[in-house]
Parts: structure tokens; C-alpha cells; sequence
């Protein structure tokens, strides 16, 4: 469930364009520059994008890393997480304790690659779509892991942060 802070963020952001469209509400005399902010995806600049992926790779090696404090600051409360390989979808508690667990069991990251990645911009939020590659070590042995990835970032307080993701084996 969204949190309320969240939702009305996205209810006064997006929501109210659509009664915008259809002449319910003051915004319907806006300018359509202003209505396609959040129905159109808009260009991203090289410094906007460096800026958005580097805010990804910090969530990612945050959570190899059991970075809690991190963890803590870019998941939000109302994170919804679909995981490859995995049934239940995750919360930021379960995001978080996934990543102690991680780290409880000693493997540790060797390397982390994104040969692809699109973004679309949409007003304040930022669709990655992605492929990814992750390769740990635990107890001596290597594994490498790849799939593909939809992710989800939301620019708040001045920041990205990463309120949702679905990741696959790409198969």
C-alpha cells in the first residue's frame, strides 16, 4: 500500500491532470506544456542521466554492501519490490532484511554491470529499463547472475530515490 505522503505526491503531480483533461478542475486551462510533463516522456540530458544512474548504482551497492543507513535514505516507505527468482514481493522491511541476510551469509560483491539501460522521464519520475549482470563470491566459489530489469525513481527532497523495481532472469 502507498503511503500517504507518497500517494498525494503522485495524486497532486499526475492525478489531477487527468481531471485536468476532462474540464473537472481550475488546471484544465493549463498549458499543455504543463499537462504533458507527466503524460509525455521528456528528454534527459547526459548530467541528468549520470545523475540518475549513479543514484541506482548507489542503491544496488548499498544493498550488497548491507549499507543500512543508505538502504534506509533511498528506499522509501512505500517500496514495492518483485525479485527474480523469488514468489513473495518485498517491502522495504523485507528489501532490508534481504540485504543482512546477504551479508550474513559472508558473499560479497565482485562485479556489477548494466550492459543496457533506457530511461523515460516523467515529470519526477524516472523509468529505468535495464539489463543487468551481478557477480558474487561465497566461500571461494563465484556465481554470476543476469536478467532484466524495470526500475523505478522518484526525484524528493532533492534526490532520487527508488521506491520499486521488477527484475527477471530475462528468460
Amino acid at each position: 500500500m502507498l503511503s500517504k505522503s507518497f500517494g498525494a505526491a503522485l495524486f497532486l503531480s499526475c492525478g489531477l491532470l487527468l481531471l485536468a483533461l476532462a474540464g473537472q478542475t481550475p488546471l484544465a486551462s493549463a498549458s499543455s506544456a504543463s499537462t504533458t510533463a507527466c503524460s509525455v516522456a521528456q528528454p534527459v540530458s547526459p548530467a541528468l542521466r549520470q545523475e540518475i544512474l549513479s543514484a541506482r548504482e548507489a542503491v544496488w551497492r548499498a544493498w550488497f554492501a548491507n549499507d543500512q543507513a543508505r538502504l534506509e535514505d533511498v528506499i522509501p516507505e512505500e517500496t514495492l519490490a518483485i525479485n527474480a527468482g523469488e514468489e513473495a514481493w518485498q517491502g522495504r522491511t523485507e528489501v532490508l532484511e534481504s540485504a543482512r541476510g546477504f551479508a550474513a551469509s559472508g558473499a560479497r560483491l565482485v562485479r556489477l554491470e548494466y550492459p543496457r539501460t533506457e530511461i523515460r522521464l516523467y515529470g519526477d519520475v524516472a523509468i529505468l529499463y535495464t539489463t543487468y549482470l551481478f557477480e558474487v563470491e561465497s566461500n571461494g566459489q563465484r556465481q554470476i547472475s543476469s536478467g532484466r530489469g524495470t526500475e523505478i525513481f522518484v526525484h524528493r527532497g532533492g534526490r532520487w530515490v527508488n521506491p520499486g523495481w521488477h527484475l527477471d532472469s530475462g528468460r
